[in-house]
């Protein structure tokens, strides 16, 4: 038994004096903060992010494409399903690429990135042969015999590049400060990856892998100046394009006028307005698109989006916005808790790409950009273009299991232990200072 002696009993008025009571409970948003930021330092937590929001994304995805395509399926094929199930074809190819590369190690990655790296070449190289093959005004499709089935090497060589890429700036991580260093051998052998798809015709393409470049330079620290001047580089590249190509031209000018040629070259642009300005707050609901029936080109690749504004409305839109917004955010956050170079530049590069990739494209579609052949990331209609995103998913997920804390859960679970836990008030919590990126 336990005895208190006078000197122990504390006066009622002196304790209201000693500090804020811990027994009353947080205000809601309080509350609502607390159990974020518990969310969000959990070991798994951006690995869940990247994998929820992908899976959402491709199922929104596979939606779209059902509905965009079924009318221009029904009238070539005769099947309405015809290139949904392709589709569903290339998402197991690309799921099971994905969970592959997650799983290895990153000393086998890193190897493999250079065979990807000269793999990509070669296809971009053959594309100009007689196995390329011109569609849409570009040659950057390789036959492969079946048909029905193309190889698009430039949506593989963007993952080649971001990897490739990132084991040389890791390699290289001591001599980063010096510019050579920090250009040499990366920029030439990027260069040389956007000039083969340059040549084939592709600007759309090859905007995006500059801008994938210059991502990777920022997050790797290049300095403002060497920005600047690749920025001006790509500036008189994209100029150079344009004043050489009489079609990109005339696409400028219909994109400067609107009112130019509403029935010729305006013609995508403005039923891409259309779409998204019939679908109102909420949308006219799935399947309920009118311009997909012969009004929209190439509804289920390139302007999959202007269809989900018209079936879904503002709202829809806004979902599909937030989804690429938390992948972005999910893909930085694991760049920044990396402790590896490799590991933080592959995770920044994969995510520079769906980022710069998807805002392109609904630039184009929303009409703040010249019509350009860009799909929308794991969203529309491709087989290389899916394959190649999911690929460089499995590069992202296996950079979040490689998180210190992930690491170390991981490792627990594989020796039968568990990891200690650490259990703390709300008052303690609020109190914990914050990990450093």
């Amino acid at each position: 038994m336990t005895t208190v002696t006078p000197s122990e009993v504390k006066d009622p008025r002196r304790s209201r004096k000693a500090g804020p009571r811990t027994d009353i409970a947080p205000s809601p948003g309080r509350a609502l903060a607390l159990w974020l930021r518990a969310v969000l330092d959990r070991p798994m937590t951006s690995y869940h992010l990247v994998l929820g929001s992908v899976a959402l994304l491709l199922v929104v995805g596979l939606m779209m494409v059902l509905s965009a395509s079924s009318v221009n399926a029904y009238l070539t094929t005769g099947d309405s399903y015809y290139y949904v199930k392709r589709q569903l074809i290339f998402l197991g190819i690309g799921v099971v690429g994905a969970v592959v590369i997650m799983r290895l190690p990153v000393a086998t990655l890193r190897w493999v990135s250079w065979v990807g790296m000269g793999l990509a070449v070669l296809l971009l190289v053959l594309t100009y042969t007689p196995l390329g093959m011109t569609i849409n005004g570009n040659r950057n499709w390789l036959s492969t015999g079946v048909a029905g089935f193309g190889i698009q090497p430039a949506e593989f060589a963007k993952l080649a590049m971001v990897v490739w890429g990132a084991d040389v700036l890791a390699r290289k991580q001591k001599l980063l400060d010096r510019p050579f260093h920090l250009l040499v051998p990366f920029l030439p052998g990027a260069g040389l990856v956007i000039a083969l798809v340059v040549f084939q015709g592709d600007a759309g393409t090859a905007v995006v892998l500059a801008g994938i470049v210059a991502g990777i330079l920022w997050i790797v620290g290049a300095p403002g100046r060497v920005l600047a001047g690749l920025a001006g580089v790509g500036f008189l590249g994209v100029v150079g394009l344009f004043v050489t190509s009489p079609v990109r031209m005339r696409r400028l000018a219909a994109f400067l006028d609107p009112s130019v040629n509403v029935n010729g070259i305006n013609d995508q642009a403005q039923a891409g307005m259309f779409a998204i300005a019939s679908g109102g707050w909420w949308g006219m609901g799935l399947g309920a698109s009118r311009q997909k029936w012969g009004s929209l080109p190439e509804a289920h690749t390139d302007f999959i989006f202007a269809v989900l504004g018209e079936e879904f409305g503002l709202f829809g839109s806004l979902v599909v916005l937030a989804l690429i917004g938390l992948l972005g955010y999910a893909g930085f956050r694991i760049a920044s808790r990396s402790d590896d170079p490799f590991t933080r530049y592959a995770a920044g590069g994969v995510t520079t790409w769906f980022v710069v990739q998807a805002l392109f494209n609904l630039a184009v579609v929303l009409r703040l950009l010249p019509i350009a052949g860009v799909p929308l990331p794991l969203v529309s209609y491709g087989g290389s273009a899916l394959i190649g995103n999911l690929l460089a998913v499995g590069v992202l997920l296996g950079c979040a299991r490689r998180e210190p804390g992930a690491r170390a859960l991981l490792a627990s679970r594989r020796g039968g232990t568990r990891p200690r836990v650490t259990v703390t008030t709300s008052t303690t919590a609020s109190r914990r200072p914050r990990a450093r990126a």
